[in-house]
C-alpha cells in the first residue's frame, strides 16, 4: 500500500490544502516559483484573451507594474483613450456625412418630418375641449343649445326660457311650471359644472 498516493491522501480527516491547490490549478508561472498559479492576469495589449497564472504574491506584484500603453508613444494613447469614449467605433460632426443622412436611396427622410410639423405649427390651434358629462348634456338639450355653448349664451338662453315658462309671465297658468323647474335645475347643473 502506498502511503503517499492521491486517493488515500484525499480520505484523511484533514487533507492537505496546497496539494490539493496543486492539482487543481497550474503552475505560477513566475520564474522559480512552484506554488499552484490560482490567479490570471492579462498578458498584454497586443494578447487580448491570453493571461499568465500567478499565486497571490506574484500576482499582486505583477498588478503593480502592469501597465496597458507599455511602448505607445503620447499621441498614441491620447487617440487610443478619445477613442474609448465611443466603444471604438467611427463617429463623424454633425451634418458631415450627408451620405447616411440622406439614406442610402438619396432621400432624405427627415424632410418630410420637417414639413409636418412646420404645417402643424402653421395651423390655429383650437382649444382642446373637454368631453360633457351625460347630465351637462341633458342640461344643454333642456335648453336647446348646442354642445360647444358657453357662458353668455347660456345665460341668455336661460332669461328667455324663463321669462316664457313663468307663471307670471302665463297669467298665472302652473301648467308650465314643471318645464321651469326643469330649465332651472339645467341651469344651475351647468352653473356647478363651470360653463358660465
Amino acid at each position: 500500500m502506498k502511503l503517499d498516493s492521491k486517493i488515500f491522501d484525499g480520505i484523511r480527516v484533514k487533507p492537505d490544502k496546497e496539494r490539493a491547490a496543486q492539482d487543481r490549478h497550474p503552475v505560477c508561472d513566475y520564474p522559480g516559483c512552484q506554488r499552484p498559479g490560482q490567479h490570471r492576469a492579462p498578458k498584454g495589449r497586443d494578447r487580448e484573451g491570453q493571461y499568465y497564472n500567478f499565486c497571490v504574491d506574484h500576482v499582486r506584484e505583477y498588478n503593480k507594474s502592469y501597465n496597458y500603453f507599455v511602448g505607445m508613444g503620447d499621441d498614441d494613447v491620447r487617440t487610443y483613450q478619445k477613442d474609448s469614449l465611443t466603444g471604438h467605433r467611427p463617429t463623424w460632426k454633425m451634418g458631415v456625412n450627408k451620405q447616411a443622412a440622406d439614406g442610402p436611396d438619396g432621400f432624405d427622410a427627415r424632410s418630410s418630418m420637417r414639413g409636418n410639423a412646420q404645417r402643424r405649427a402653421e395651423q390655429v390651434r383650437r382649444p382642446r375641449q373637454r368631453k360633457l358629462l351625460t347630465l351637462e348634456k341633458r342640461s344643454l338639450d333642456v335648453l336647446n343649445l348646442p354642445y360647444t355653448a358657453r357662458g353668455d349664451d347660456i345665460k341668455a338662453r336661460y332669461k328667455e326660457l324663463v321669462k316664457l315658462n313663468h307663471p307670471d309671465a302665463n297669467g298665472g297658468d302652473r301648467s308650465s311650471e314643471d318645464r321651469l323647474r326643469e330649465i332651472i335645475q339645467a341651469y344651475n347643473v351647468l352653473k356647478k359644472a363651470g360653463f358660465l
